[in-house]
């Protein structure tokens, strides 16, 4: 699995807990539902925590975003060919 870096909106610009759109390739999507949230890390710097959202959006279907929370850095998750 493979991320890209990409640019979030979320409800509260302090937080990083409701992202509400994001831009990928050039277009902004609207996130119109978040269906499933889960955490992974950040017991140790070796393991920094990254916060995982499964959205659905308003055009374009399902994507997975990613929050490292180390970095404040929020990214798509693009699936192998062979997972699609």
């Amino acid at each position: 699995m493979n991320y890209e870096r990409i640019q979030v909106t979320c409800l509260d610009e302090t937080s990083s807990e409701r992202p509400i759109s994001f831009v990928y390739r050039g277009r902004r999507l609207e996130i119109v539902e978040i269906t499933d949230r889960w955490y992974e890390g950040g017991g140790s710097l070796c393991s920094p925590g990254l916060n995982y959202f499964r959205v659905r959006t308003d055009a374009e279907g399902e994507f997975i975003l990613r929050y490292n929370a180390l970095f404040d850095a929020w990214a798509l998750l693009i699936p192998d060919r062979a997972e699609r």
